[in-house]
């Protein structure tokens, strides 16, 4: 971790013509209601900074169809994210369709369209979680931008578990601010060093190990660590000036201001905010994202959809017998898995992810044993022992080490990839979980978030004009779209394969004679990619890794790899996964009502018994 890095220079603009006759920007005395955000804010001159990546034919013709499948989760969204958007273009929107209004304010003007220190560009952010942060922080290095945080919550308060920072969100926070990294750092645990892998979760056998060191150590970058969110939130808020973040100050809505000259924010408690930039980062239910996209804030209408999965999560102190040895494990079986990750002095974490309908936490509550069972404390510890009923006795020990109280339980949504609804709209842009909300099986929403936020800010900080913000928020689409929806896809796709995909794996005992273990079809591709994940896995983390900058370092042989062995993990597991609301998840739903989609399902399902009789 030690070698240095050196101040990225960011590359100034390109000289500009003379500047047209200046424009009007509404100023508190203009507005009528409207007040500016004037706070008195230090600015800092410092910058971002860079570091030093059947039948032969029938099989034949089914493997190439689920590499079709890949390929277009990929191929659209190059398609959508290449060239410039002109303003007014974005999402194959009109003046008809927009979603949001323009003010009806007056304009009168007291800054030119040029953006100095005299004159900075004012960015409001919605939202004070990890990537609205990330992205304040960067900003306030910024001598020609003034940033301002608008977050709901009246207070802050040390809620929350640990977050996984995976190497790729260190590295850019390494790279941005040397002292916060150093503060986080301090209250890192290292997990990306350790053993890291897959576990039999009926025998308790490793199964499949992924190495998260190497591919960290051949770039030089910090490896995997888990922070407490609290601790991780203090150090970033305590990285900006005083004034910064505006509490109890929830954006509900926006207005485009006349002549495109900026964007009001509507608070929750009325009160309206005028910026020269909206960025929202305010999480999977956006009101950002709900006003630019004319959706519903929640429910049916709001674009996030339940991903089929519940999970219960628990955290304790454990005396756990790997002594500090093992970062990560998941153990695998039929229709369920379960997590275990040491979250640093004494502590763990663990999560137990189940296929259910939305909204089990009431309507089974009545399934909860009132008594104890096998030693699990009445409520969910004991109903999670029988759900477990048979897996291994390290998923019983742990759960018997844990009171009802310190589990919770929650249903996950995410979304498909936004490769058709826009990212932008003028000068509003949406960040994280608010575009790319994704399942937490890689670890990487957080890490996501973070990468919007220094391609936002090196994008604003290489304009001159305020006129120029919507080019820039189009080249932040265009540089994050199709990495995003990747890990989005990824995300999704290693749950489904995971629980519909895996099972116990197929072993032959010769104790008291020979004895075929779970012979299964299941049971035999999970035994027989057995030797071929540990490769997927490396190919996976480079890729995660790789272009972390989002420059568009391309990793050809990663990327080549990830294809063909994803290819083959998808042919493998077809019969088992490829339903309506597997490539939902990927976001080819449409595929299933092509006819080639029709074309490619059938092949699959047709191979599939073939191969089971086989076996």
């Amino acid at each position: 971790f030690g070698s240095s890095s050196t101040a990225i220079q960011l590359d100034p603009p390109p000289a500009l013509p003379a500047a047209p006759p200046a424009w009007t920007m509404p100023t508190s005395a203009t507005l009528q209601g409207v007040p500016v955000v004037a706070a008195a804010m230090p600015w800092r001159r410092s910058t971002l900074r860079r570091g030093a990546g059947s039948s032969r034919f029938v099989r034949a013709g089914a493997a190439a169809a689920c590499l079709v499948l890949l390929l277009r989760l990929v191929a659209p969204g190059v398609f959508v994210g290449m060239g410039r958007n002109p303003q007014g273009s974005l999402g194959r929107r009109g003046p008809a369709t927009a979603a949001t209004a323009t003010a009806e304010l007056p304009t009168e003007v007291a800054a030119a369209d040029t953006i100095s220190e005299g004159e900075p560009l004012h960015v409001l952010v919605a939202g004070a979680g990890v990537g609205g942060l990330a992205l304040a922080n960067a900003l306030d290095r910024l001598p020609n931008i003034k940033v301002t945080v608008l977050e709901k919550t009246s207070e802050f308060k040390r809620f929350g578990g640990p977050i996984q920072l995976a190497s790729n969100a260190m590295q850019n926070l390494k790279e941005l601010d040397a002292e916060m990294y150093g503060q986080i750092e301090s209250k890192a645990t290292w997990t990306g060093n350790l053993t890291n892998g897959i576990k039999d979760g009926i025998r308790s056998e490793w199964y499949a190990m992924f190495d998260l060191k190497s591919p960290a150590a051949d770039r030089s970058m910090p490896f995997t660590c888990v922070v407490e969110r609290p601790d991780l939130q203090e150090i970033m808020l305590g990285s900006l000036p005083a004034g910064v973040v505006k509490n109890g100050a929830g954006v509900v809505s926006y207005e485009h201001a006349p002549e495109e000259a900026g964007v009001i924010a509507t608070l929750d408690n009325g009160e309206t905010i005028y910026g020269d930039v909206l960025i929202g980062a305010d999480g999977i239910w956006s009101a950002t994202r709900a006003t630019m996209h004319g959706n519903d804030l929640r429910g049916d209408g709001s674009g996030a959809s339940y991903s089929g999965y519940t999970v219960y999560a628990g955290e304790l102190y454990y005396d756990s017998p790997d002594k500090g040895e093992v970062g990560y494990k998941v153990y695998i079986g039929p229709n369920q898995y379960f997590v275990v990750t040491d979250i640093g002095k004494g502590r763990y974490q663990w999560y137990a992810f189940l296929a259910k309908p939305v909204g089990t936490a009431e309507s089974e509550a009545s399934l909860k044993p009132i008594f104890e069972v096998d030693g699990c404390a009445p409520g969910n510890p004991a109903y999670l022992r029988e759900v477990f009923e048979g897996w291994s006795h390290e998923i019983h020990d742990i759960i018997r080490a844990t009171r009802d109280d310190e589990i919770q339980q929650r249903d996950l949504y995410d979304r498909p990839p936004s490769l058709m609804k826009p990212w932008h709209e003028g000068r509003v842009a949406l960040l994280g979980d608010a575009i790319h909300a994704m399942m937490p099986n890689l670890g990487q929403g957080g890490c996501q978030a973070m990468e919007d936020a220094i391609v936002i800010a090196e994008e604003l900080s290489a304009i001159a004009r305020r006129s120029e913000v919507p080019d820039a928020l189009a080249r932040y689409k265009e540089r994050r779209l199709v990495r995003s929806a990747s890990v989005q896809g990824l995300s999704r796709f290693a749950s489904d394969i995971i629980i519909r995909g895996f099972d116990t794996p197929a072993k032959i005992t010769t104790e008291d004679g020979i004895k075929f273990e779970n012979f299964g079809y299941a049971g035999i591709v999970t035994r027989m990619l057995q030797p071929i994940l540990p490769v997927f896995f490396t190919v996976q983390f480079n890729f995660l890794y790789n272009d972390y900058r989002n420059r568009f370092a391309v990793d050809l042989a990663a990327a080549g790899g990830f294809l063909a062995l994803g290819g083959l993990l998808l042919l493998a597991f077809s019969a088992g996964i490829f339903d309506a609301g597997v490539l939902a998840g990927l976001g080819l739903e449409g595929a299933l009502t092509s006819a080639e989609g029709t074309g490619i399902i059938e092949t699959i399902q047709s191979v599939a018994p073939e191969v089971d009789s086989l076996l």
